[in-house]
């Protein structure tokens, strides 16, 4: 049995890093339907997690996202992270069948950052890594298929993060009903595919992966355009990219 009551404060601060975790880009009226934390306390506590780097704030949109300061928190943690443990076998299992590397992403603010890559298994690579490369989420397969299939209130929020951005890749952001119909599409076909234009040699299908109703992370094959095109590639792969999705949330589930 405790000793003593728990310090409700701290359990609340901690309730909020959590559901920022859960959802890379919040707004106020989010995080007070996760937490149901009056908005009023919300504000101290985000103001107090501002004041030790662990949040960060864009005050013109009102969102609140984890600032780089929360990487402190896991320091002394040497485990892999959940999605690479649950991932690394099936990716690594499927490369080796198919032959063409796949990559594993999670979101960062207005990014995605590729986590996991079974590069070293695939004799087809066109990189030696890709480990920890940010990709957009205007451009790039893996990117879209975040955005396409994140939540309405946090796409809505980074679509206003992306807009200011001066990256070459995240042009497309300046339109927003343009990109809108092709996050529509996305989640109608239910894959992604990198932009035309943007590292024509090769080409890349992604498709999310799912803990629950909440995207999590992408997965996603990269081929040779001389030898495979967009339609083979979406005919020939899309299937085993997608069970192995179903894979991966089945795995994660179970850690």
């Amino acid at each position: 049995m405790p000793s003593f009551a728990p310090i409700r404060s701290v359990e609340r601060a901690l309730d909020v890093l959590l559901a920022l975790n859960r959802h890379p880009v919040c707004s106020l009226d989010l995080l007070h339907q996760q937490t149901r934390i009056p908005k009023p306390t919300l504000v101290r506590l985000l103001e107090t997690l501002q004041r030790k780097d662990l949040v960060t704030h864009a005050p013109r949109y009102g969102a609140y996202s984890l600032a780089s300061g929360v990487k402190l928190l896991a320091a002394g943690y040497h485990g892999q992270p959940r999605i690479v443990e649950a991932a690394a076998a099936p990716a690594d299992a499927l490369t080796r069948k198919i032959k063409w590397p796949l990559a594993v992403a999670v979101p960062d603010y207005d990014a995605v950052v590729v986590s996991y890559s079974t590069i070293p298994t695939s004799p087809l690579a066109l990189l030696h890594s890709t480990i920890n490369m940010r990709l957009s989420l205007v451009g790039r397969a893996l990117g879209r298929a975040y955005l396409a299939f994140c939540g309405r209130e946090e796409r809505l929020a980074l679509l206003d993060i992306l807009k200011l951005s001066e990256r070459e890749e995240d042009a497309m952001a300046q339109d927003r009903n343009a990109l809108l119909a092709m996050l529509r599409k996305i989640r109608q076909q239910g894959y992604a595919l990198r932009a035309p234009g943007i590292r024509p040699v090769s080409g890349t299908l992604a498709v999310p992966v799912m803990e629950g109703k909440r995207v999590i992370a992408t997965i996603g094959m990269t081929w040779i355009a001389s030898a495979v095109s967009n339609e083979q590639a979406v005919e020939r792969y899309l299937g085993p990219l997608q069970d192995l999705s179903r894979h991966i949330s089945s795995r994660l589930g179970q850690l």
